[in-house]
């Protein structure tokens, strides 16, 4: 009997420890810096970052403790900076980067933290201009659709 309760005991501290929590950070001025939820002390699922000011800087998912999923970044003043995924914590597939005004400015493929694929570049919401990066080093340039066309495949930019 004693043995069974030293179990019981044993098991409840142990399933406790186990469990998600929801914590909270703040910056000495007593501005809330970070939210989100950890389990055994490794943040997961959904998170949230702050600047000094209040405003959001970054927001996004996070797997055993590395960023995961879709984020959004935004600048001090609160327009977006940039979206994209991440795959085992690091940046990958097509990355939005946005101007002032919240326009995009271009968008790149990325695999492992770099440019690896197409990059497109705006102005004024007029594509002007096309890259082509191959493990961060740019190996093409394009800025007349028709020379593009016959160089690359359109299923390439999905």
């Amino acid at each position: 009997m004693k043995h069974l309760l030293i179990i019981i005991c044993l098991s409840i501290t142990f399933s406790v420890s186990a469990q998600k929590k929801y914590q909270k950070s703040y910056f000495d001025n007593g501005q809330l810096k970070e939210e989100g939820w950890t389990k055994n002390g490794v943040k997961i699922k959904h998170w949230k970052f702050y600047y000094q000011n209040g405003t959001l800087k970054k927001q996004g998912s996070f797997k055993n403790g590395k960023p995961a999923k879709y984020w959004y970044f935004y600048r001090e003043n609160g327009t977006k900076e940039s979206a994209g995924h991440y795959v085992k914590g690091k940046k990958s597939k097509w990355w939005l980067f946005y101007d002032e005004n919240e326009k995009i400015n271009h968008k790149c493929q990325l695999k492992n933290n770099q440019k690896n694929g197409y990059c497109l570049r705006y102005m004024d919401e007029e594509l002007i201009r096309a890259e082509k990066y191959k493990n961060g080093e740019k190996i093409g340039e394009w800025t007349d659709l028709k020379s593009f066309k016959k160089e690359n495949s359109v299923w390439d930019l999905q």
